[in-house]
């Protein structure tokens, strides 16, 4: 168990992260299909059953998912493991959900910094997101105050429900 400080931006209180257990999915649900229901920030199928996303969302070793609780509820979650299989797995990648009514409370950046430090805690070199919508400003502004940069945009590789074609970041940052 991790307890972090969300000392982020908007930071005010303290959460807990910890490992991901089956018997949180009940409580994780709710939060993706959230997430999912907007489809501005994930180029996941609205239409994804619990089993469907729990199947993507929940990594198998040597990934590792993760929850963000407040003490009461779970309020957050991460997954992370290697980017890519053999040559490429010594970058790793990452992606997040925060739960609609906890965001601006920092969770996000403790999930952030739990991330980096797992991945530096494994040996990778490095940590990629490969699709960060580029309408998704505040998930782009928190990437690059933990260090990451916009290596690349894909043009007009993700279909936002109300701007139409946006593109895709590849965002980026040694360990």
């Amino acid at each position: 168990m991790t307890v972090a400080p969300s000392s982020g931006p908007g930071g005010d209180s303290t959460v807990r992260i910890r490992d991901y257990v089956d018997a949180d999915w009940p409580s994780l649900w709710p939060i993706f299909r959230e997430v999912l229901a907007a489809g501005d920030t994930y180029a996941y199928d609205r239409r994804w059953s619990s089993e469907q996303a729990r199947e993507v969302w929940v990594e198998a070793p040597p990934g590792h998912t993760v929850v963000a609780d407040d003490g009461s509820r779970v309020i957050g979650t991460a997954k992370m493991g290697p980017n890519r299989p053999g040559p490429g797995s010594h970058v790793a990648t990452a992606s997040f959900m925060v739960a609609g009514d906890a965001r601006g409370r920092g969770i996000g950046w403790a999930l952030g910094e739990y991330a980096l430090s797992w991945a530096r805690g494994q040996g990778y070199a490095a940590m990629q997101f490969n699709a960060v919508v580029e309408s998704n400003r505040a998930a782009v502004r928190l990437w690059e105050a933990l260090g990451f940069r916009v290596i690349g945009t894909v043009p007009e590789a993700f279909e936002h429900p109300a701007l139409g074609r946006v593109g895709l970041h590849v965002m980026h940052r040694r360990l």
